[in-house]
């Protein structure tokens, strides 16, 4: 039994100083070096912040672009997702009920051009994206709410795609945030 004992106690001290101590020192180093020096990346607008950029926010008026729906409640300190699996009655009555307002605000859609994540959440409940096709059927409602060509509304869109993680990984998307702000500095009066 000493065999055993005295080798799982060295082995669990080395794993608590390597995996405690010396693998947090490197992700520090590694967030001191990005860009925001690992404390995210705040959005202000004349000196105030208005929001984060990494956490998904409720955008309901009509002028805006919508965000990913949250099934936290857009509460970072709650994030989770809804655990309900697709054949879930309930689930599927949420996300009936989402494609529903979302026709309401958006008559010009089809329903079967409403992209999934515009009426499912995410497995975070907190995503700040959305895909370019979210935005791309939300161009015709916003243009004519803020009264701007849908052309201008477009080519904000396609200059918001961010591109997928060295070109390999992920997918394009558009974080919602930072195009509403660019659309309200779009509607300013010049």
């Amino acid at each position: 039994m000493k065999q055993h004992i005295l080798p799982a106690i060295k082995l669990t001290a080395i794993c608590i100083v390597v995996f405690c101590g010396l693998y947090s020192l490197v992700i520090l180093g590694i967030a001191q070096v990005a860009p925001s020096k690992g404390e995210g990346q705040t959005v202000s607008i004349d000196g105030k912040v208005k929001g984060y950029t990494l956490e998904g926010q409720s955008f309901t008026q009509d002028k805006y672009f919508y965000s990913r729906p949250s099934a936290a409640g857009y509460n970072a300190a709650g994030s989770s997702g809804s655990n309900k699996g697709p054949s879930n009655p309930d689930y599927l009555q949420v996300v009936k009920d989402r494609i529903d307002t979302f026709i309401v605000h958006n008559p010009t859609v089809a329903k079967a051009d409403i992209p999934s994540d515009l009426v499912t959440a995410s497995g975070s409940g907190l995503d700040p994206n959305i895909s370019v096709k979210g935005a791309l059927v939300q161009v015709h409602r916003i243009a004519k709410e803020r009264n701007i060509a849908p052309e201008k509304i477009k080519a904000l869109v396609e200059q918001s795609v961010e591109k997928p993680l060295a070109g390999l990984f992920g997918t394009e998307k558009i974080n919602v945030l930072a195009i509403n702000v660019a659309l309200d500095k779009l509607s300013k009066p010049k």
